[in-house]
């Protein structure tokens, strides 16, 4: 197995490199600076030139709220990339791993998200991303589309690096309590994705750490974990205006993944508390 990692010094990118290399498995791990994969003919030139059996596309444009005011320049990542990428997959029969996320749907639903339901994207971001899965789906017949939500890793800042910074100058922190979701240990995902590619097993996926809670309670179980004496909040999403509404309510159902006869991530809980070990506070 060849494997070809494109963001791979971004959250997600960065731990499947390190999960590759630990295992022994050949890959090249691609980020902005060697190639700019909104140039489409370097990178189908890259990617026909080292001839990958698997292409992890990490890369994206993740910031949400400047997505609305640099539409052309998300849409050409997004989208437009990720379709020039899953063509040359198609054409040098290489599997495509694409990594999607929870905002592809709307939040409405209060009952957990099935991979085929209704998705209804409330940002430029979301819709960006559900056409880059459109594009996958079209354009390449081996692939893996794993929807997943509020990422945290040691490779950048993430929401709990961002409540432990806060916590050194504030005691009392407001944090949003009506949005759930499920969090998700980049670490673990990384290890299901290359157990996912050594596999045929195409299609659909939602891959989080099991269990869901509202950022407020994520919060709490993170300063109660670390030891801090920090206490939150709760207040609701009308408290804290963003350019960017999020979905309200985005816990992902499994069932594929039961499915496919692969196993679920451990609870966030356990995920958390392995990360706060790693970065040496718990």
């Amino acid at each position: 197995m060849k494997v070809l990692v494109t963001g791979a010094k971004g959250l997600l990118g960065h731990d499947i490199v390190q999960f590759l290399e630990s295992q022994g498995t050949e890959f090249y791990g691609l980020d902005r600076q060697m190639l700019d994969i909104s140039d489409m003919d370097k990178t189908a030139e890259f990617i026909r030139n080292y001839l990958p059996s698997v292409v992890i596309h990490c890369a994206a444009f993740t910031n949400v709220d400047k997505a609305e005011s640099h539409e052309a320049q998300c849409r050409l990542i997004n989208v437009d990339a990720t379709a020039n990428i899953a063509k040359v997959c198609k054409e040098i029969n290489a599997k495509l791993v694409y990594i999607s996320t929870d905002y592809v749907f709307s939040g409405e639903e209060k009952i957990p998200y099935e991979v085929y339901s209704k998705t209804k994207p409330l940002s430029v971001y979301g819709q960006t991303k559900l056409d880059g899965e459109i594009e996958v789906l079209q354009n390449v017949e081996k692939h893996f589309i794993i929807r997943t939500s509020w990422s945290f890793g040691v490779n950048g800042n993430n929401f709990v690096s961002t409540m432990l910074k806060l916590s050194e100058n504030q005691g009392k922190i407001n944090v949003v309590a009506d949005q759930i979701g499920s969090p998700t240990f980049t670490e673990d995902l990384a290890m299901l994705i290359v157990e996912m590619i050594k596999t045929e097993k195409y299609g659909v996926y939602h891959v989080t750490n099991e269990g869901f809670c509202s950022w407020a309670e994520f919060a709490t179980e993170i300063f109660r974990q670390a030891g801090y004496s920090t206490t939150v909040n709760f207040i609701k999403s009308s408290e804290y205006p963003t350019i960017v509404k999020r979905p309200s309510y985005s816990n992902l159902s499994k069932a594929t993944l039961d499915h496919a006869g692969f196993g679920r991530l451990p609870t966030w809980q356990d995920a958390l508390g392995r990360y706060l070990n790693k970065i040496g506070i718990s």
